[in-house]
């Protein structure tokens, strides 16, 4: 099937978001600025969309907090408990509170609308357009910490500033405004054909003395307040390369945490797999059966001749995690390359080596075209053609994803650019519809080429 984002289709001449920031748990990525004095204190709505590169742990995924345990804190996060909303009054009288949202929020694949607004005790939330504070518990604490003067406001990390507390994804159109209470209706509205919840332009809100308005279109600058506030937040562990187009409206590919192997492990927005000596694969997120599709797999780290690179089809056994998994060539519909020589699989067979070889630091582009006459696959070597290879069976019940290998050995590095890399490009090319980010470009003059993202999906796929 061709998975596609909760909100990945836009009407034509509708709104379009172009940035989001990823935020990487690993090396404590957040925002965050000194609160000045509130229009109101105790009032306040607050919106941001949401793509989560995995489930939440049983601590803390945090997306708005302020405060700092064991003082006062209050804090909007996710957690593998369904945990929404918390509330610590001091450290010495415990008097806390905590609202759960019993539904859950865990799809790697989609963006998701979040709103919060607090008007002192009571709390509405609301998810991609729907009110569902009647599942949310009650709130019973009077003392605000997230819009009081003097405090530390933090986006993207809960109430302490240490590791494995932060936001693990991406955040596009963060809204705060202070002194007002807002329905869904001000950040969003329903696609009038495909009933999808989307983002309208919020430049026009009233924001108040505290609100501000972050777009991530400045990568310089990614704190920087759009709102006319100029309420600007610091930039910890974030870089320009944290800046995407990986947004709520354009849902780029991604790796697939819930099919990728023991001992993987991805980060950078899932854009990256680093393997440890176990024996196993990643996989896309996306399936693939038709147009011509282009992205490029930097091996940070190659050994002994790991990772095997390459496609596989998409049935049900093969995107299952597993411990071992399979190697992209080693199954039917599926082929791949072995970096000594360039050894090629496919469909389960050895096709022998092929006169090249790659290493740490290469770049290997992947062309896959499913929609001429005679199907294929092509992998270059920055930026040069090395091997075309034809495809057998590739059609509707077929999709096919990208898939690394590694075979046992330690190290093995590899980062994806499905047109929003993780590192820096020097060149900067973009597909035919000019999205993506990409260091080379496939140079085929008699076709066209794509970047794996749900606009060109609608168009293409």
């Amino acid at each position: 099937m061709i998975i596609l984002g909760t909100n990945s289709v836009k009407a034509a001449g509708g709104y379009d978001v172009a940035n989001s920031c990823r935020f990487n748990v690993g090396s404590n990525d957040f925002l965050s600025r000194t609160i000045g004095t509130p229009t109101d204190e105790d009032k306040w709505t607050f919106s941001v969309w949401l793509k989560i590169t995995g489930e939440a742990p049983s601590v803390q995924y945090g997306i708005l907090s302020a405060g700092n345990y064991p003082s006062a804190y209050e804090t909007i996060h996710l957690n593998g408990g369904d945990q929404l909303f918390y509330h610590y009054n001091d450290g010495g009288g415990a008097n806390h509170g905590a609202a759960k949202y019993s539904g859950i929020i865990r799809d790697p694949f989609a963006w998701y609308n979040l709103i919060v607004s607090r008007n002192g005790t009571a709390v509405k939330v609301y998810i991609n357009g729907n009110d569902v504070t009647t599942t949310v518990t009650s709130y019973n604490n009077s003392t605000n910490v997230i819009n009081k003067s003097g405090g530390t406001l933090r986006i993207g990390h809960s109430e302490r500033e240490t590791s494995g507390r932060s936001w693990n994804g991406y955040m596009s159109e963060v809204v705060f405004c202070d002194g007002q209470l807002l329905d869904q209706t001000s950040f969003g509205e329903f696609d009038e054909d495909s009933g999808i919840w989307k983002p309208v332009d919020v430049s026009g809100l009233t924001f108040g003395n505290n609100g501000f308005y972050l777009d991530f279109e400045d990568s310089s600058a990614l704190g920087n307040d759009v709102s006319g506030n100029n309420n600007d937040f610091t930039a910890s562990n974030l870089t320009a390369i944290d800046q995407t187009t990986d947004t709520c409206t354009n849902n780029f590919m991604t790796l697939n945490p819930l099919s990728t192997d023991s001992g993987v492990t991805l980060s950078e927005g899932n854009t990256e797999s680093d393997y440890d000596a176990s024996v196993g694969n990643a996989k896309g997120n996306f399936g693939l059966t038709k147009g011509r599709w282009y992205w490029e797999v930097k091996l940070t780290n190659s050994t002994s001749g790991y990772p095997m690179i390459g496609i596989g089809s998409m049935n049900e056994s093969q995107m299952q995690k597993t411990t071992g998994g399979s190697y992209p060539g080693g199954f039917t519909n599926s082929y791949g390359v072995y970096g000594v020589n360039l050894r090629l699989y496919a469909n389960g067979v050895n096709e022998g080596t092929q006169g090249s070889s790659y290493t740490s630091g290469d770049i290997f582009g992947i062309y896959l075209d499913l929609e001429s006459g005679t199907k294929t696959i092509k992998w270059y070597k920055n930026g040069s053609s090395v091997l075309s290879y034809n495809i057998t069976n590739a059609g509707d019940d077929y999709p096919y994803t990208c898939i690394d290998y590694n075979g046992g050995e330690s190290s093995v590095n590899v980062n994806y650019n499905f047109g929003n890399p993780a590192y820096s490009i020097s060149s900067g090319n973009t597909d035919d519809n000019g999205y993506g980010n990409f260091e080379y470009s496939p140079n085929i003059s008699s076709t066209k080429y794509y970047a794996v993202c749900t606009k060109n999906l609608a168009e293409f796929g």
